[in-house]
């Protein structure tokens, strides 16, 4: 691969990252930016032009499903991403740690065996419980995901308290009893004598330690690997970063690729700085922007722009802009909803239209900051007839229909009297088809939900097979055997006819022809635990980090894109909920959506509401009007407000001021809401307190009104 063919079809950025020198280089992708296409044909050009064999490239990156990717774009550039000794080793860093401590453990440990313990749950649980902390399901994940925090963040038990009080983590209960919880997990895996158990953390933290405390493990291994690349670099842990140096050296052969804007698992304790310090790390590195967005149309990148654009605290030279590429396309819309069923309704109704105009049910997702708003969607859908797939719940290999498939083509594999035709090559698909047969798969789609479901399984089978002779012509029926294994191992599903339902957080590094974004109010995203409380200010790292979410759920779109948020929960419930603070300035003035913006959103500069005129300072924003400009303040009323305060604020032990301010008080005496939407126009009332509060200052204000009619 000369340096023609290796840049063929690529853009300027892309071109100059791929054949940028060997040593450190830095990739700032943004989304639909080519990342994945531009990393692997680098690959192939350092393999092509001799600076590397296959054999000693380690490509990592976050999920099996990406590292799938990899493996497969390599193959059809003649590199082949297996995970065979000779060829190009694409996997997580999880994956690449265990295959290295299976072969390193016992030069390093001796005869003492270990076990991976794939689920902490039942020890976390032990370990709670002899600290006497609850052992509730609840309890038990959070303690769960607190020590896996503090093992990526490379943070030991002794150490916990300290530093959970120095970065304000909101723990799950007393840092010092999370702590002992901690330290007894990590004495109970370690009381067999036969065999020690190691979680996900600790492959990593013993492939460091090897390395870096035993010079003859490290020779070997850096004889193997001499050239690392490095993908979703803004997701690297500081456990993570340590493998990785380990990995290094004293060498600087390392490719990473990232985009800070799509930094979104700070919760497990990845952190964006690596990618961010780069340069500084490697003062000669080469970097490279990738802004041009091939995915999305113009109105969706601008959309997504929009919303980042509006970020705080982003360092300069690493904000990337997108720069839309395809034709235009349909504006991006957004709709209000009275409840979460007329919106999970609404939402499979536009999905219907989307199908039968000729949107594949396979190219449309629904995505949720939390999967508790999954079963209405699921609902809606069912109700329509409409096939979905839950990303995120059980794995497509895992499935008993699906095993029985592969069981059946494997048994295929051993018989001798199929044609050698049917074996390889185009014949194949055809050969899985009559194997699937017995088992479900018909030429027309069955009735019922549960045979709809094992039929498309079947199909997405077939359909993967197909795609694989597209890519390997002389694919043999032994092959495809240990494809589906390899895939099985990788959670790498096919694609299954059917829409998806998945979180914001499931959706990372996926992309669908339309989108619908549901749930977007104040205390889903941004999150209720980054918005504080009434005793609290916000978390303003946490409520960027909500922002970062939504850029990632908007830059999923390719083309349609809609954005949905519902006042209530139930049908019939008190409407107090307000749509996300982020949708501020999204919302057009001719959307219908716009109408609940209230007029310190809606309007370049609130206007007073007795002469019109621009209000100026925060009182008089508060109170909306001049400062100067009559009151009509209903004395009784607030002093009956002021009375309500002040017996709340002693029920809850907190001062008056938490409850309202006096400026809010004056606010509601003069202005006198009569309902929710009226209540939350005027600033210093979300949607927190308009919950807790509400219906109070509503009574009283009603009480007022009804006793001057």
């Amino acid at each position: 691969m000369n340096d023609r063919d290796a840049v063929e079809g690529l853009d300027p950025e892309q071109s100059a990252a791929v054949l940028a020198p060997r040593g450190p280089v830095c990739v700032l992708a943004g989304a639909g930016t080519g990342k994945t296409r531009t990393i692997t044909r680098r690959i192939a050009h350092l393999v092509a032009d001799g600076h590397v064999k296959p054999s000693q490239v380690l490509a990592v990156t976050f999920t099996a499903r990406a590292a799938g990717e990899m493996r497969e774009r390599l193959r059809v550039l003649g590199i082949r991403g297996q995970s065979s000794d000779g060829q190009v080793q694409a996997r997580t860093f999880h994956a690449a740690a265990m295959r290295q401590l299976k072969y390193f453990w016992p030069q390093v440990v001796g005869n003492t065996d270990w076990r991976l313990l794939d689920r902490k749950f039942g020890v976390v649980g032990q370990a709670a419980s002899a600290a006497g902390v609850s052992t509730s399901t609840d309890s038990v994940r959070d303690l769960a995901g607190e020590i896996e925090w503090a093992k990526a963040s490379l943070i030991a038990p002794e150490d916990y308290p300290a530093a959970a009080a120095r970065l304000h983590r909101d723990t799950p209960t007393d840092a010092d009893r999370v702590a002992a919880v901690y330290e007894g997990y990590e004495e109970l895996k370690n009381r067999d004598p036969d065999a020690v158990l190691l979680d996900f953390d600790d492959l990593l933290l013993h492939t460091a330690a090897a390395l870096e405390n035993s010079p003859s493990v490290a020779q070997e291994f850096r004889e193997r690997y001499r050239c690392f690349v490095v993908d979703e670099y803004q997701d690297v842990t500081p456990l993570q970063q340590r493998v990785l140096d380990a990995w290094l050296g004293d060498r600087d052969d390392l490719t990473v690729v990232g985009d800070a804007n799509q930094t979104i698992y700070s919760f497990t304790g990845a952190t964006p700085r690596f990618l961010l310090d780069f340069s500084r790390r490697f003062p000669e590195a080469t970097v490279v922007r990738l802004e041009r967005d091939y995915r999305s149309t113009p109105e969706v990148v601008g959309l997504a722009n929009k919303v980042i654009g509006a970020a705080k605290g982003r360092i300069a030279g690493t904000r990337l802009q997108l720069i839309g590429q395809r034709a235009a396309g349909p504006d991006p819309t957004f709709v209000e909803y009275d409840d979460e069923v007329s919106e999970a309704a609404g939402v499979a109704r536009t999905i219907q239209r989307l199908i039968r105009t000729g949107t594949a049910p396979s190219e449309i997702a629904v995505l949720y900051r939390i999967n508790a708003h999954s079963e209405a969607h699921e609902k809606a859908l069912t109700d329509l007839a409409i096939p979905y797939q839950i990303r995120g719940g059980e794995s497509f290999f895992q499935r008993q229909d699906v095993r029985s498939a592969v069981a059946a083509v494997r048994s295929s594999a051993a018989r001798d009297d199929l044609p050698s035709d049917a074996r390889s090559g185009a014949g194949l698909p055809r050969l899985v088809e009559a194997v699937l047969a017995p088992l479900g798969l018909s030429a027309t789609e069955p009735n019922g939900a549960q045979a709809r479901e094992k039929w498309a399984a079947l199909r997405a089978l077939v359909a993967l097979t197909e795609d694989l002779v597209v890519q390997v012509p002389d694919l043999d029926l032994e092959g495809l055997v240990r494809e589906f294994a390899m895939r099985a191992e990788a959670r790498h599903p096919p694609v299954v006819e059917g829409v998806t339902l998945a979180s914001l957080h499931a959706a990372k590094g996926l992309e669908w022809d339309a989108v619908f974004l549901v749930g977007l109010t104040d205390g889903t995203l941004p999150i209720s635990h980054a918005l504080g409380d009434n005793n609290s200010s916000p978390d303003e790292a946490a409520v960027e980090e909500e922002r970062r979410l939504l850029y990632v759920g908007v830059t999923r779109a390719r083309e349609h894109l809609e954005l949905s948020w519902a006042l209530a929960r139930n049908e019939g419930g008190r409407k107090s909920r307000r749509r996300s603070r982020f949708l501020v300035d999204l919302v057009p003035e001719s959307s219908p959506a716009s109408r609940i913006a209230t007029p310190t959103v809606h309007k370049k500069r609130p206007v007073c509401r007795v002469c019109g005129k621009p209000v100026i300072g925060t009182v008089a924003t508060m109170l909306g009007r001049c400062e100067n400009c009559p009151s009509d303040v209903d004395i009784a009323l607030l002093e009956s407000l002021r009375t309500w305060r002040s017996e709340t604020s002693k029920a809850l032990k907190v001062p008056a001021y938490v409850v309202f301010s006096d400026n809010t008080l004056t606010a509601i005496a003069e202005q006198r809401p009569r309902d929710d939407r009226g209540l939350v126009a005027i600033p210093g009332i979300g949607a927190k307190k308009l919950e807790r509060f509400g219906a109070d200052v509503l009574a009283l204000v009603d009480a007022r009104l009804s006793a001057t009619e």
